[in-house]
């Protein structure tokens, strides 16, 4: 029998999203800087090529229900964890919340980001449009963080090899350090997998860094053909919040390639004492409803709708407080329905919220787009990027925009420099450039939150799971439960 060879010789480099994308997937992101700061030091021990703690849905839910200043945390995480590097995710022109913002504000953001603790940004567009990584890239390079550019992996008629080495050559050329595959979804799988790596490796100079989730169940075959293929980093989360919509379990991948040219070096045993911490932590968020177990189940189900894993727990929450549970699965057969009426987007934070939210409403109202939500308007009408593929125009028309609305040109080009009127509107609520940014992206959130940081107030309590509303367009809370990056 012919032995199967690694085509690299270099140890596997671990990212842990222990911090950030295992609790956001799995338990709508609602792990306290109390809950983290017991298991610092050990983390910080492991070895980590990096660990994933910022960014992501873990701004908004910081303030929105957990009374932190996400800044804040970044600090604190920053001081606890001196050795390792530390990772955000940022939607590009997007940067943490769900419109365009201008170069300005971005600039800043990232300048900020790095000032506070943050090493590598990793950098995505929901629609792979390149336009919107552009600022941010820029930016990332100017106060000396690591560019992580990202290919938001999806499947459709469009979306194949050839379409992402070209997007790969593209970030290359505009400056990535790095080039993140991003399958939120758990959609590609493993020989797939082994022939995007092999060809990116082959097309490309920079590492390659892949992240997926396990929601399928095929996640840690994925990354074993990664492996083969000379995948340089994976992300992985240690096991009490692995698995399910989350990442793969980091012990399973560490023991699996001991002894191997491809041995992380990683101590399993750190990692045991670790996860004795995190076992807990999985516990109360059980105990208070923020994990629901349906997240940790294999739903090969998502190979047929492509929903991404968080966007799974998303939607049940969603549906819940509507009291359409048993909808659950007409939402998930009309999602790919309204993903193909916009021009087949990946399904990733904001379009998966945005695609979620039009699939959840057309059927509570019994009704296909009998009504739009604001963002489902922009994204047919261009604010967000061009769409990879054609959009059904009478589903636009019905939306009421004219094909002479849509735009054409790389969105952020149409809007003025902010970050000085931010300042100004905010000038009684910010103490520091940190909460303009705050309030810029979060403007119904952050003054609740910043007023009560800054006013007299008692310990906040538990975190709270969100409130259940009784009217059925209370699905557009979906863009408050992001877990689907």
């Amino acid at each position: 029998m012919e032995t199967m060879e690694f085509l690299s010789k270099k140890p596997l480099l671990i990212t842990d999203t222990i911090l950030r994308d295992a609790h956001q997937s799995q338990a709508a992101t609602r792990m306290t800087i109390q809950d983290m700061l017991p298991a610092c030091e050990i983390l910080d021990s492991v070895g980590y090529y990096s660990l994933e703690c910022w960014g992501g849905a873990t701004f908004d839910v910081c303030m929105r229900f957990l009374n932190e200043d996400p800044w804040e945390r970044l600090r604190t995480l920053r001081k606890h964890l001196p050795n390792t590097k530390l990772q955000m995710l940022f939607r590009g022109q997007n940067i943490l919340g769900y419109k365009h913002y201008a170069d300005d504000v971005v600039d800043a953001f990232c300048r900020k980001s790095i000032e506070n603790g943050i090493d590598i940004i990793r950098i995505f567009d929901a629609l792979n449009d390149i336009r919107n990584l552009e600022q941010a890239i820029k930016s990332t390079k100017k106060y000396g963080g690591i560019v992580e550019a990202t290919l938001s992996y999806t499947i459709s008629p469009i979306h194949n090899e050839d379409y992402f080495v070209k997007m790969a050559k593209e970030l290359e050329q505009m400056g990535a350090d790095t080039l993140c595959i991003k399958d939120m979804a758990n959609l590609l799988l493993p020989m797939d997998c082994y022939s995007l790596v092999k060809r990116l490796k082959e097309s490309v100079d920079m590492p390659i860094h892949l992240h997926t989730h396990n929601t399928t169940g095929t996640g840690d075959m994925v990354y074993l053909m990664a492996a083969y293929a000379g995948v340089d980093i994976v992300d992985t989360a240690l096991s009490p919040l692995a698995n399910g919509t989350a990442q793969p379990a980091t012990e399973s991948l560490v023991a699996t390639l001991q002894g191997t040219v491809r041995d992380t070096g990683l101590d399993l045993n750190k990692m045991s004492d670790a996860a004795v911490h995190f076992r807990k932590v999985a516990q109360r968020l059980k105990d208070t409803g923020s994990l629901d177990p349906k997240v940790l189940n294999v739903d090969t189900n998502t190979l047929l709708y492509q929903v991404p894993g968080g966007m799974l727990s998303n939607l049940i929450s969603q549906l819940k407080q509507a009291g359409k549970e048993d909808k659950y699965y007409d939402v998930l057969a009309e999602i790919p329905r309204v993903r193909e009426d916009y021009g087949f987007p990946p399904l990733v934070t904001p379009s998966s919220q945005i695609v979620g939210t039009q699939a959840v409403m057309n059927i509570i109202m019994g009704e296909r787009y009998k009504t739009f939500t604001k963002e489902s308007r922009a994204v047919l009408k261009g604010e967000y990027g061009a769409l990879p593929g054609k959009v059904n125009e009478a589903v636009r028309a019905k939306a009421g925009i004219k094909p002479e609305e849509v735009i054409t040109c790389r969105p952020a080009d149409q809007l003025q420099p902010e970050l000085e009127k931010y300042k100004a509107e905010f000038k009684d609520l910010a103490k520091s450039e940190e909460d303009v940014l705050s309030l810029a992206l979060f403007p119904q959130v952050a003054p609740k939150f910043l007023a009560w940081r800054d006013g007299p107030h008692d310990e906040p309590a538990a975190p709270a799971a969100a409130k259940p509303a009784a009217d059925p367009n209370a699905v557009r809370e979906l863009y408050v439960e992001d877990r689907s990056v």
